[in-house]
């Protein structure tokens, strides 16, 4: 038998630790149910994907019933620089405050040459929020593969400014970082350009890897300077490679790129991150985010598989096939798995 969350010492200092909550596989509402009872049995919180007032409604009737609200991640095309986009997000915190933590929000490429309306939006919006009860927070989450500093700049810029602040995503942030080394080894070469069965790779591996090698210390060096801010700060964490195709990251922790020769004894290479790196994130998480002030969300969506469904097959009792079933089960395991390495590394370095 394990303890119980609130008897474990230190758990309501430590970062809430959420999942991509939403119905990834073809289906009706029983899948959600499926997330539900994962969720519930990882002690997960929920991160939902929702456009629309009544999407976020819809699916908020599934997320697990426990104390930590949901994060919810609406849709890219939304942008901080318009006021209509404003408007709707102030709309959506009255309609579901109290209910909801946070909305995270992408930034957008043209946000590095409109610095003074990104930050006077967000100062206003924040206003505006902080005039309401229970109001959640909004996030800016590094998307666009905006240069670094700038991003930080902006959170500096809001670090006086009510309910809004922003979002590192390492994925995002890891590979801006290992494209940008790359080119630096490699002027006129993209690494985006490489892939695994790409007959230059065993040529450049050495350097492929040195530059994928250079994400850990940028999101490092980001969380340093954001946490130090002393602001609430919400990460979505999940690993990739630049040379996957197609979506190149949202990967799980435990998962290697696979490639047709040997690099260092294997027939793979590592992700950005891994287990250890994904260990120092969460001891620079702890330590320049104050008590409280850090918030986690595993975004990971790219894991293909099935797994029997076991006593949850009862959820499905009106399917005649059960293969998507099996294959959302699947991707809540890998979740789940994920979520054993981050509360692991939680619990050790919260008692370093």
């Amino acid at each position: 038998m394990t303890a119980s969350s609130s008897s474990r010492p230190g758990w309501a200092s430590l970062p809430s630790v959420h999942g991509l909550f939403q119905r990834r596989i073809e289906g009706d509402d029983a899948l959600l149910r499926l997330a539900r009872l994962r969720f519930a049995e990882a002690g997960l919180a929920a991160e939902v994907y929702a456009d629309t007032p009544s999407q976020l409604e819809a699916v908020l009737r599934f997320v697990p019933a426990e104390s930590r609200r949901p994060m919810v991640h609406l849709n890219r095309a939304v942008s901080l620089l318009r006021e209509r986009d404003r408007e709707s997000i102030e709309e959506l915190a009255g309609l579901f405050g109290g209910r909801v933590s946070g909305f995270v929000v992408h930034d957008q490429r043209e946000m590095s040459t409109n610095l003074e309306d990104v930050v006077s939006g967000m100062r206003e919006l924040g206003s505006r929020l902080a005039s309401r009860p229970d109001s959640p927070y909004v996030f800016l989450e590094y998307a666009a593969g905006l240069d670094p500093a700038t991003f930080v700049e902006i959170a500096e810029r809001l670090r006086d400014a009510d309910h809004v602040g922003v979002c590192i995503d390492i994925g995002h942030v890891g590979i801006v970082e290992a494209r940008r080394n790359f080119a630096a080894r490699h002027p006129g070469l993209e690494l985006s350009r490489l892939t695994p069965q790409d007959a230059r790779l065993p040529e450049l591996a050495a350097d492929v890897q040195a530059a994928v090698g250079q994400a850990l210390p940028a999101v490092l060096e980001m969380t340093r300077a954001v946490g130090g801010i002393g602001k609430p700060v919400h990460f979505h964490l999940h690993d990739g490679h630049p040379i996957i195709p197609g979506l190149s990251d949202h990967f799980g922790f435990l998962t290697r790129v696979a490639i047709p020769f040997d690099y260092e004894g294997r027939r793979s290479l590592d992700q950005m991150y891994g287990p250890a790196g994904l260990d120092r994130i969460v001891s620079a998480v702890l330590q320049h985010c104050g008590a409280g002030q850090g918030s986690l969300t595993l975004e990971i969506h790219q894991a293909e598989g099935r797994l029997p469904l076991d006593g949850a097959v009862r959820l499905f009792s009106h399917w005649h096939d059960l293969t998507n079933a099996e294959r959302m089960n699947y991707w809540l395991s890998v979740l789940a798995e994920n979520n054993v390495l981050l509360s692991s590394a939680l619990h050790q370095r919260s008692g370093d």
